[in-house]
């Protein structure tokens, strides 16, 4: 899938508001900082149709932006930590999960994960509640440009394990560097083949 046209539609903390759900949503969602906007604009090839930031927690929404006229890209806010006021933070928790939960055109959930670092617990907590919750998922690992090729292998080693303790079959895993555009076509690819069923 190459995708064409690219287009911001709304940011709303509000379901009602979201756009009319006739269309599949594909959402990214990761901790604050892991590079999700720049996953974004790479995935898009625009380079700032998501607003990156070195501050963490920067998107405070929920974002959709209409591919090609098909389908909807959802910038969700990040989870853990941000340099935001504790009763914002507890809005964020909110409105994910009722986006997460009730979204019924979510085709699926990306979930981003810093490729530098071992099994965090808040990340894993967070891949618990959505897989019980029978949301479809996928890991995306970012930032492999930053860590070797045996590092990397290590971490992905050890977050397997870490799933497979809980988990009977684990969700795909895309590796990606927003930096050398690495992981764009498989994700693509892996959404053009969940429209088309």
């Amino acid at each position: 899938m190459e995708i064409r046209h690219a287009e911001f539609i709304s940011s709303h903390t509000d379901m009602r508001k979201y756009p009319v759900d006739d269309k599949p949503e594909f959402a990214f969602i990761g901790r604050s900082n892991v590079g999700k906007s720049s996953l974004i604009n790479m995935l898009t090839k625009r380079k700032n149709l998501a607003k990156t930031s070195v501050r963490p927690g920067k998107t405070q929404t929920i974002n959709h932006y209409l591919i090609d006229n098909k389908w909807y890209l959802v910038d969700l806010p990040g989870y853990g930590y941000a340099s935001v006021a504790k009763a914002t933070k507890k809005g964020w928790g909110k409105m994910i999960e009722e986006y997460v939960l009730r979204r019924e055109n979510l085709y699926c959930l990306f979930i981003l994960i810093d490729s530098r670092l071992s099994p965090q617990p808040i990340d894993l907590n967070f891949i618990h509640l959505v897989g019980n919750a029978g949301i479809p998922i996928c890991l995306v690992l970012t930032k492999t440009d930053k860590i070797t090729k045996v590092e990397l292998q290590k971490n992905m080693e050890r977050f397997e394990k870490k799933l497979k303790e809980t988990w009977a079959e684990l969700p795909v895993i895309f590796t990606t560097s927003s930096l050398k555009k690495k992981g764009r076509d498989e994700i693509l690819h892996f959404i053009e083949s969940a429209m088309a069923g």
